[in-house]
């Protein structure tokens, strides 16, 4: 009979020794840890979300702040063009910021005054042209009654025009752009207060600057922060000073012109052309000989003519004659590279752009020329142009040879010589 235990239930066989039972498939661990989050991924999504946010801060900020960093640039650079004349001043015992002073004085000195000129002489040429308007008018109108059999008279033009939608129009939306207009003007003006504080304290704490960023710079790195400063300074420098010879002797040789063809404003056309031509890249020429020459149609269509062709014979001594010998020593860059640094930086900056690209481009090459390494040339006909011996017949040889032979010529076989 089998025992029981005291509940009444069959009590279990006793264990017999031997082998013991087979245990079942191993528990991976990390099964068990699969099913949760690691540790890093939370502090990896808080980085990286920081990290947009960052950028994104940065991003707004340097879109509200690129009116500013572009007047530091132009600051920047002014500061670099009138830095010989302050050093000058200071090495015979002025004071940096006496002497920055006085060099911005001059400047605006000088710039008030063109503008007053050459703001009287355009006050001037408006009064005269709208005194002047009816005769203009009247001849117009007779000359379009003679060729087309018309009966136009001046006061039915002049009530047509002030009983049209089109002047109404155009004066209403003149009466409300004053308002823009003024906050135009309010804006350039604090733009240029901004630039010429910025490149007053550039120019009077030059050195003091220099100091500063090379105090955080080993001393290799030092010296070449300063050569860079110092190619930067002398291609500014130049630049604007060669600009400014050039615009005198531009001006000057106009200025002979309108006083020979007894045109009026001549001194301040002459200022005008010298100007604009100078430093406005490209175009600058062009735009500085319109001038002189609408005032000078105003007195005889000839004389228009004659100061066209004065503007484009200068204009081509100036390209090949003089501004070669000017700008050897300072801004010596190749004019294709002079044209395609004004393109990209009116693309980049605009106006200002084009204005600094052309110094900014010259530093550029005088820096890398200072340390790139360079080699001899071999003495290689291909260098200057010219091809081998060994390249066969041009094409013009070949040419000839096919027409030499005819239609009913055949190509002699490598083998035969032509005798028999």
């Amino acid at each position: 009979m089998a025992s029981t235990d005291e509940t009444g239930q069959a009590a279990p066989p006793p264990s017999t020794p031997g082998p013991p039972p087979p245990a079942g498939p191993p528990v991976d661990p990390a099964a068990g840890q699969g099913s949760r989050m690691p540790r890093w991924l939370p502090r990896a999504m808080v980085l990286a979300l920081t990290l947009y946010g960052l950028f994104q801060l940065g991003s707004w900020a340097f879109h509200q702040l690129t009116g500013l960093l572009i007047n530091i640039v132009i600051a920047f650079f002014l500061a670099l063009a009138v830095e010989p004349a302050v050093s000058w001043m200071a090495a015979r015992g002025v004071r940096r910021g006496l002497g920055t002073f006085v060099v911005f004085l001059g400047v605006l000195v000088v710039a008030a005054g063109f503008v007053t000129l050459l703001g009287s002489m355009l006050a001037g040429q408006i009064i005269k042209i709208v005194e002047d308007f009816p005769d203009y008018l009247d001849s117009v109108i007779n000359w379009i009654n003679t060729h087309f059999d018309t009966d136009l008279r001046r006061v039915d033009i002049q009530e047509g025009l002030l009983r049209s939608d089109w002047l109404r129009n155009y004066v209403q939306n003149s009466a409300t752009g004053v308002l823009d207009v003024s906050a135009q003007v309010l804006g350039g003006l604090f733009q240029l207060l901004t630039v010429g504080l910025f490149s007053f304290y550039f120019a009077a704490d030059g050195p003091r600057l220099r100091r500063t960023i090379c105090s955080v710079l080993p001393p290799a790195r030092q010296a070449e922060v300063l050569r860079a400063w110092e190619i930067a300074v002398n291609k500014t420098g130049g630049y604007l000073y060669s600009r400014g010879l050039m615009a005198l002797i531009s001006g000057l040789a106009h200025y002979v012109l309108l006083e020979f063809l007894d045109v009026p404003y001549a001194p301040v056309l002459a200022v005008w052309v010298g100007l604009v031509s100078q430093f406005i890249p490209t175009i600058g020429t062009y735009l500085a000989g319109a001038l002189p020459m609408l005032i000078a149609f105003t007195v005889n269509p000839w004389y228009a003519l004659w100061v066209l062709i004065f503007v484009v014979i200068y204009q081509q001594f100036e390209n090949y004659v003089l501004q070669p010998k000017l700008t050897s020593k300072t801004v010596d860059i190749h004019p294709a590279v002079a044209f395609g640094s004004v393109v990209a930086g009116t693309a980049l900056l605009g106006a200002v752009g084009a204005l600094i690209a052309i110094p900014a481009v010259a530093t550029l090459q005088a820096f890398l020329g200072a340390y790139v390494k360079r080699y001899d040339v071999t003495d290689d006909p291909r260098v200057h142009g010219h091809r081998g011996n060994d390249s066969g017949p041009g094409l013009l040889t070949r040419a000839r040879r096919l027409w030499g032979r005819g239609p009913g010529s055949t190509r002699p076989r490598g083998g035969d010589s032509g005798v028999s």
